[in-house]
């Protein structure tokens, strides 16, 4: 399991994440700068050097991917919407079509599920529909399949769901 998650480091603390890969905010990030040498230079390697250049093996390497964030107006936080976009050396950069419409295809065979858990003190209601169409959406992109998306008010809550 790959687990991504905008935590501090008191509120990580409190969970238990067990011998999982676990990705967070080391405050060494770079965004991504377009350049596709994730895809054509050095595939499924971003070519920017800061700890997370293996973002694409890292998802290519596991089967369930737990994304825990700020909901910020429907989208994740900016940490992880960061490591989102470096993560994009996963897939190919060859197209297909997939329910009607165009996709990248696979680089890697495995099958990844998603589960998503959002905080925030006043999420709306169409904040809540946006968050879930857009994690739709990154699974279809990704090949992966929807397993959960859940909304908290705060992370403590976030602690009596089963993680791991």
């Amino acid at each position: 399991m790959l687990i991504i998650h905008d935590l501090t480091p008191e509120e990580a603390g409190k969970f238990d994440f067990g011998e999982n890969r676990v990705i967070f905010d080391n405050e060494k990030i770079r965004p991504c700068i377009g350049c596709f040498g994730c895809w054509l230079k050095t595939p499924g390697k971003c070519v920017l050097r800061d700890g997370y250049e293996v973002m694409g093996k890292a998802f290519s390497e596991c089967d369930r991917l737990v994304i825990i964030s700020k909901c910020n107006y429907g989208s994740y936080s900016p940490f992880v919407k960061n490591v989102l976009d470096r993560s994009i050396g996963y897939i190919s950069p060859f197209f297909e079509i997939r329910n009607g419409e165009m996709h990248h295809r696979r680089r890697y065979n495995n099958h990844i599920k998603i589960t998503v858990y959002m905080y925030g003190e006043d999420i709306t209601g169409e904040e809540r529909k946006i968050a879930e169409r857009l994690v739709e959406a990154n699974a279809l992109n990704m090949c992966a399949e929807v397993e959960k998306v859940a909304f908290f008010k705060n992370p403590e809550e976030i602690r009596g769901e089963q993680i791991c």
